[in-house]
């Protein structure tokens, strides 16, 4: 038995059993599970209208809700809550087994998915879940469909030996990849019931490598909508018209131009931009030193000139984890208006249309952001063509953790070392949770625990994404180590 004084009261925490029993829960329970939800396409319902009626969202609900209700969690009740026109959220609470607890831990995590994308490997698939050299392959096993699983294992793992530890509730919802729209009127109903949040507990995010704790310190926010710019009634001869009506192709680029230096990617709007604190430039700093040149190095690049392989913006890593966390970038997701290559015949096309992902910075206001964008683009177009910019639901804001309580930062070096042998890192990511800033809102006293199994490769929304079993078997049982110093 070892004992580890990281907050008032004293943790009697047998690390062997602790780690025997993950590793069994993970072998025997939840790389099975996470096999059967792997093979199901619950995508997010952005990218399925017909959600409800298909099916598939409800089905890995039922089937996480019905694996959790049989853990041996103390007290557990679980219920699936529904708002009508709405997808579900799991919501589950344990009382406290320590006396005079009076704080809650919040345990979150969402089992919606990205689209299949293409480029998977010949034998893999987003729906073909495959293990693998210790990787579970398949969309959403990393992302995150893993975190209830996770969650309730840390919990268990903590009752099966007696360690006494806060109330927990989670909360699990269906609409992440979309933005949470549908999760913040859940956030609003369950507030009651959530308690006074001391720990919020996140599963959702990245790792800079698989030898230690990666604690998340930033998310960038979220801006997406459709640019369409239309020309013509239809299709006409390119050889006949070309020269006398614009391309549409053309006034995109254009309006590109507004946007975004084309040599460089930089946002130019002011608005799009942030100051970064001192605090985040220091941590970029300290694990550009960790991470080395693998911050641009594990980008999967293509071969480009001479067989050579195409270039980063920068190979300063330092640089490159700002480039990815605190300054805005602009992608171009999908199209419309463009036919296929074995298609395209000799037309000057009516209308051209793009997906844009723009992420802004933690602390860019994300509304703000999306009337910039609009009025930006579609003021004055070239031509006096038709320029619309469509807003995609939910945008979100970003995040920026607040300091770390004394506690929570020693509890997290102490489940590093304890799991990984190395103290815990921090990190900035680039992607988007939306209920963090809407949690550290509602309670601004709380803490954050927010990380995840995303590490070098892992290429979460892409081909080929898989989970590293043995890191997220250390992370469980890290969670569960975090949860028994809570106050």
């Amino acid at each position: 038995m070892t004992s580890a004084d990281t907050t008032q009261h004293s943790i009697q925490l047998d690390q062997d059993a602790l780690v025997a029993f993950v590793d069994r829960k993970w072998n025997d329970e939840i790389v099975p599970a996470l096999t059967d939800y792997i093979a199901v396409p619950a995508k997010s319902p952005a990218f399925d209208a017909d959600w409800s009626r298909n099916g598939f969202i409800e089905r890995v609900v039922t089937d996480a809700a019905q694996w959790a209700e049989s853990q041996p969690v103390r007290g557990l009740k679980l219920e699936v809550v529904r708002i009508p026109g709405r997808t579900p959220v799991i919501f589950f609470e344990s009382p406290a087994t320590r006396s005079g607890s009076t704080e809650t831990i919040v345990l979150y995590g969402h089992l919606d998915k990205q689209p299949e994308f293409d480029g998977w490997r010949n034998d893999l698939g987003p729906w073909q879940p495959k293990f693998e050299d210790g990787k579970l392959y398949g969309r959403g096993g990393a992302d995150d469909g893993y975190a209830i699983y996770a969650s309730i294992s840390a919990l268990a793992a903590l009752d099966a030996q007696g360690v006494e530890r806060p109330r927990c509730v989670g909360l699990i919802e269906t609409c992440e990849e979309s933005g949470s729209y549908d999760l913040l009127p859940y956030v609003d109903a369950l507030r009651d019931r959530l308690g006074t949040v001391g720990l919020v507990v996140c599963l959702d995010s990245g790792a800079g490598n698989y030898d230690q704790l990666w604690l998340t310190t930033s998310l960038r926010g979220l801006v997406s909508g459709d640019l369409e710019v239309e020309v013509l009634d239809e299709g006409i001869h390119s050889g006949g018209y070309g020269g006398i009506a614009p391309s549409s192709f053309r006034i995109m680029r254009q309006l590109f131009a507004r946007l975004e230096d084309a040599g460089t990617g930089n946002l130019l709007p002011s608005a799009f931009h942030c100051a970064i604190p001192a605090n985040r430039l220091r941590e970029a700093e300290v694990t550009a030193g960790i991470l080395g040149d693998s911050v641009w190095k594990t980008v999967p690049f293509a071969c480009g000139q001479d067989g050579k392989p195409v270039l980063p913006t920068t190979t300063d890593a330092c640089e490159a984890l700002l480039n990815s966390t605190w300054r805005p970038s602009l992608s171009v997701t999908g199209a419309q208006g463009l036919p296929p290559l074995s298609s395209a015949g000799n037309v000057l096309r009516p209308r051209t249309a793009f997906k844009l992902s723009l992420r802004v910075p933690p602390l860019v206001d994300a509304a703000t952001a999306v009337a910039d964008l609009k009025a930006l683009l579609e003021l004055d177009p070239p031509y006096n063509a038709k320029v619309t910019f469509k807003s995609d639901p939910g945008a979100a804001n970003g995040w920026s953790a607040p300091d770390l309580a004394p506690w929570l930062q020693t509890a997290l070096d102490a489940a590093s070392q304890a799991h990984y042998g190395a103290n815990c890192a921090y990190i900035g990511q680039g992607g988007t949770i939306p209920l963090m800033n809407v949690l550290q809102a509602g309670f601004p006293k709380s803490q954050f625990m927010v990380c995840g199994v995303l590490g070098p490769k892992s290429n979460a929304h892409g081909p080929n994404e898989f989970l590293h079993v043995p890191y997220a078997k250390k992370l469980t049982a890290a969670v569960a180590q975090v949860i028994a110093a809570a106050p």
